[in-house]
């Protein structure tokens, strides 16, 4: 039956009962004293006198931050009300001049990629290394940096994300002094590492603010107990300068809204609070859990859950365990079988699949009861498996056709004629719309690009399989992706090293 409101749906999905394995890190939940808030239109406000402005912050907002920069170690942080994106978007114009040359790794966030269009930037690309064994991607190489910097003198600004999406973090301190060595910032995506900067040694990962990143951008939402679309920007001003900060504040109050949210702003001042006060503690009790939690892959035959064992291999430095892969080895059931076997029998809701593999976020308001209902649900459908052909599934192939040469800059090819295109029909092509699965919406295609036959493939078998592929056309006769109406025939696929 159709719901007459959001609320009325979301409202039915919540009786339902399924358990949140997905951001935002609060699971729903509000008990824990110091997170909980009132009826939010009680305190839903603007900026009246009293209550100071984030856009120009002289008294409490001032404060808040300030209190905030202390407790990470940063010089400066900001809130940001309109999540991670608007951050990397005013870190990116912050730290580059218009027309301007940026080095990115080919695994970042499609708001990376927005910066590079909105500050009609020229980029070269790093791609992260291939665990071939699992078919996901690695970290990035220092010394690739190394090169590419060597190479090109021009680059003003370096960003990549670590951690990924799986949980895999680079050596950012080895590349923050390469970067520096060339006089230039260092801007890294933490938006799944919020958490990083409250574990004691050897319990996560060490976040990029602490190991020589200039600018980094943290979603708070995805992995501690704060509201969906908060997230925080730190800066350090060595590299910066003043007149770089300067920069970035200025774009801060270009990409977030002039009408900030008191509530998202309360919320990230709780969350930042309570995770300096108890949710040290709650962390560390946290991680124990997991380590736990890994103790199952003892248990099984037919589904891998990767552990720190993939720690100095394939550019991986550290690994974050609170993200759970879950990767079957079976000719039939695959990602998609399992985050829907998990919903169905167990009433587990996953954060995202893909064909390797089923992602299940955790945070330190996971109870214990929910992660033993994990533990089951996983071990559950490995007995599922039993008795299937066993063939390990090894899509190392498909990050192949991510590694092509682009004919026109993004700002470029955006503005350029195109037409649809019959999606078996566009090898060769070139692509004049981002393309990306989502989650967790890394273009595979950005425009100017040519499209190569393992793209043509790879999206092929994603459709088919049932992912959401943003910037494709869906219609009742096929998929259909947006292309330049020019051919051009300078451009050539390339296999990428290290794949």
């Amino acid at each position: 039956m159709k719901k007459e409101s959001i609320l009325d749906q979301l409202k039915e999905y919540r009786g339902i009962g399924y358990y949140p394995f997905h951001m935002p890190g609060h699971k729903r939940s509000n008990i824990e004293e110091g997170l909980a808030l009132p009826n939010p239109f009680l305190i839903d406000i603007t900026e009246i006198e009293g209550f100071d402005n984030l856009h120009q912050p002289e008294g409490i907002l001032k404060e808040s931050m300030k209190r905030a920069a202390q407790i990470y170690g940063s010089d400066e942080t900001h809130y940001l009300v309109n999540g991670s994106s608007c951050g990397i978007l005013s870190g990116i114009c912050g730290c580059t001049s218009p027309g301007g040359k940026l080095l990115i790794s080919r695994n970042c966030h499609k708001s990376v990629y927005h910066g590079i269009l909105l500050n009609q930037l020229q980029t070269e690309y790093i791609y992260p290394q291939i665990i071939k064994d699992l078919g996901i991607q690695g970290g990035i190489l220092p010394e690739d940096v190394e090169k590419k910097l060597k190479n090109h003198p021009e680059i003003q600004a370096v960003v990549m994300v670590s951690p990924t999406y799986e949980g895999m973090v680079s050596d950012i301190e080895k590349i923050s002094q390469i970067v520096h060595r060339y006089h230039i910032p260092l801007i890294v995506d933490e938006a799944h590492g919020a958490h990083f900067s409250f574990g004691e040694e050897g319990e996560f990962p060490i976040s990029a603010l602490q190991k020589g990143a200039d600018v980094v951008i943290q979603s708070l939402h995805k992995t501690l107990p704060s509201l969906t679309q908060t997230a925080i920007l730190h800066m350090k001003e060595k590299y910066l300068g003043k007149e770089g900060m300067e920069r970035i504040r200025r774009y801060l109050s270009i990409f977030q809204s002039s009408s900030p949210s008191y509530v998202f702003m309360i919320s990230m001042e709780n969350c930042i609070r309570y995770m300096e006060q108890k949710g040290r503690k709650r962390l560390s009790q946290f991680h124990q859990k997991l380590m736990d939690l890994y103790e199952i892959q003892k248990k099984l035959q037919h589904i891998i859950i990767p552990g720190n064992e993939w720690i100095g291999q394939a550019g991986v430095y550290d690994k974050d365990s609170s993200k759970i892969l879950m990767m079957p080895e079976s000719s039939r059931k695959n990602g998609v079988w399992l985050k829907d076997y998990l919903k169905v029998f167990h009433h587990l809701e996953l954060e995202m699949c893909t064909e390797r593999y089923s992602l299940a976020l955790t945070s330190l308001l996971d109870s214990q009861e929910s992660l033993d209902k994990l533990k089951r649900g996983i071990y559950m459908a490995d007995q599922e498996i039993q008795g299937e052909e066993r063939i390990p599934l090894n899509i190392s192939q498909d990050f192949e056709a991510w590694n092509t040469t682009s004919a026109y800059t993004i700002a470029e090819a955006v503005d350029m004629p195109s037409q649809l295109e019959r999606l078996e029909q566009c090898a060769g092509r070139l692509s004049a719309e981002f393309v990306a699965v989502y989650p967790p919406g890394i273009p595979c295609l950005v425009p100017g690009e040519q499209i190569s036959h393992k793209m043509v493939e790879a999206l092929t078998r994603y459709w088919k399989i049932g992912l959401t592929i943003m910037g494709a056309t869906v219609q009742e006769n096929g998929m259909f992706l947006k292309v330049l109406t020019e051919k051009d025939e300078r451009v050539t696929v390339y296999s990428p090293t290290g794949v």
